[in-house]
């Protein structure tokens, strides 16, 4: 292994000591838990591509283990016909069968998760050892997203890195400074990645 990736994973795993460490003290002293990844991970809003897995309890016939979420947004169930999936998120399409199956069973009890979160993509480009485009498979920081991709080149500027972002239809900037991230200096800078987010490498 290269020195420089024996450096890269080392400063890793120290940033993730340090960030435990810093969460620990701070729920003490608040008595909180922290709910970021978890907010994230509950407002997550199903994309065509997703593929998703719906059970009803003791209901086989309306029971599948894979549906994709078509182009147009909707997924086939049996006897509902088409059902709008892209931009909800998996409680509000429960809710949404739940409803519709009570012509057909009582009190049905459905589960939707979501197997494959093929609509959810982040891109990395420019002095990364893999740059390209990447799933979104959980919920992913800054930090994670670099050690996907395997690391920085040797060239890279780690001070001066960009996120580029889309919210409300604008397009926003976020500069990151990787080396203040891994030293605690600036932990709020260790964004959630969001899906089409661009990431540059200077």
């Amino acid at each position: 292994m290269k020195k420089k990736s024996i450096l890269f994973f080392i400063a890793l795993i120290s940033f993730f000591c340090l960030t435990q460490s810093a969460i620990s003290d701070e729920n003490i002293t608040k008595g909180t838990e922290p709910t970021d990844a978890l907010s994230a991970t509950e407002a997550y809003r199903i994309g065509s591509g997703d593929v998703l897995e719906i059970t009803t309890w003791k209901e086989p016939d309306f029971s599948r283990e894979e549906i994709l979420v078509r182009l147009d947004g909707k997924i086939s169930f049996p006897l509902l016909n088409d059902i709008q999936a892209a931009g909800r998120t998996p409680i509000q399409i429960k809710h949404n069968i739940e409803k519709k199956l009570t012509e057909y069973v009582s009190s049905p009890a459905v589960t939707v998760s979501v197997r494959r979160a093929d609509s959810q993509k982040f891109y990395i480009l420019g002095e990364i050892a893999r740059t390209g485009e990447y799933n979104i498979v959980k919920s992913l920081t800054v930090l994670q997203a670099f050690a996907l991709a395997g690391g920085f080149t040797e060239w890279a500027s780690k001070k001066e890195i960009i996120l580029f972002r889309t919210e409300s239809g604008a397009e926003k900037i976020l500069r990151i400074n990787y080396k203040d991230i891994i030293k605690g200096k600036d932990f709020k800078n260790n964004l959630l990645i969001r899906a089409n987010d661009t990431i540059i490498v200077p």
